[in-house]
């Protein structure tokens, strides 16, 4: 597959980012490498649907549907797989813009039949102009980009992150979609790792299967002012420890905490020291990312340990799309 056909589907669910979205749609348009069309699915949100519908009658490449599942990323995003043509599906957030070569590196990554997705790499645009002093660099994911601790240039890895992501068509023939009852669906609680289940079920069904992440295929990611604050920080990795737990429980915890174990024993004790040295070097904010990291490893520990219990006494569960299905409102199984 030398010159693959790419779609890109992008979940959209409030008019609030109305120019988020024309700015991403935007960014794909001028790819060096074209897509075969931009799919935009809106979550539940009739409004914005007939907005976006208006904006881009005219306009043949892109096309604009409603999520025909649940509320929610994954129904929406399976939506966009079921409706897309191309070979790849690539997923880009709705508040954030690729870089010019954003799709060529993905296509890049699929001379190797065996490569099953691709990942770029996520730069945070901080609503305030900069980075937040205490907010270290290993919890970016917090905010939807690429943290330290992720290997650089074209590497291996256990899963892509979902909103700088792409699949062959052939992976979700494999697995399924997106399962949903995982990651956000509308609720305050900003759930997530839906894509690290999914990518765990994929090299189960396909154990040649490759994914790579590729920090050349660049996306730049807007961070709202609310989730620079430390509350937020907070919420987040209180959810993604139950994420987690819903994770390991559709996976196993060998799989489902594999990355996380070598995250939490190298990356993250070094970000304390590391924090620690430049605050004894009179750099104060160096005090507040170890104590950041300190707290958010807790948080999220303590999110797993919740989200465990609650998953086994409720024996809550979720749904996974079989391949081309368009999602609907089926419980889950």
């Amino acid at each position: 597959m030398s010159n693959p056909d790419i779609s890109v589907v992008i979940c959209v669910y409030t008019e609030d980012r109305w120019e988020d979205i024309l700015a991403a749609v935007s960014s794909v348009r001028a790819q060096s490498r074209p897509a075969r069309e931009t799919l935009l699915v809106v979550d539940h949100n009739e409004t914005l649907l007939e907005q976006l519908t208006r904006e881009y009658k005219e306009v043949e490449e892109v096309r604009v549907l409603a999520n025909a599942g649940p509320r929610g990323l994954s129904a929406g995003r399976n939506t966009g797989i079921a409706a897309s043509h191309g070979e790849i599906i690539a997923f880009l957030d709705d508040d954030a813009m690729a870089e010019r070569d954003w799709l060529k590196h993905f296509a890049e990554g699929y001379e190797d039949p065996r490569v099953m997705a691709v990942g770029g790499r996520t730069m945070p645009i901080w609503a305030s102009g900069r980075r937040p002093a205490w907010f270290p660099e290993e919890f970016d994911w917090v905010v939807g980009c690429t943290y330290k601790g992720l290997p650089p240039g074209r590497a291996r890895v256990r899963n892509v992150l979902g909103g700088n992501a792409s699949f062959r068509r052939s992976a979700f023939e494999a697995a399924g979609g997106f399962a949903t009852g995982i990651g956000r669906d509308g609720n305050k609680r900003p759930l997530g790792c839906e894509e690290t289940e999914l990518c765990i079920r994929l090299t189960r069904a396909r154990p040649d299967a490759i994914l790579l992440i590729d920090d050349r295929a660049v996306i730049h990611h807007r961070v709202p002012e609310p989730r620079e604050h430390f509350a937020y920080f907070r919420t987040r990795t209180y959810a993604e420890g139950l994420s987690k737990a819903l994770v390991a429980r559709s996976v196993g915890s060998d799989k489902g905490l594999e990355s996380e174990r070598r995250y939490t024993t190298r990356v993250l004790p070094a970000g304390v020291a590391h924090g620690l040295r430049d605050a004894l070097l009179a750099h104060p904010a160096g005090a507040g990312r170890a104590g950041a990291i300190v707290t958010g490893v807790a948080l999220a520990a303590g999110g797993y340990v919740i989200g465990s219990f609650r998953a086994r006494k409720s024996g809550a569960a979720f749904r996974v799309a079989e391949a081309g299905e368009s999602p609907d409102s089926k419980g889950a199984a």
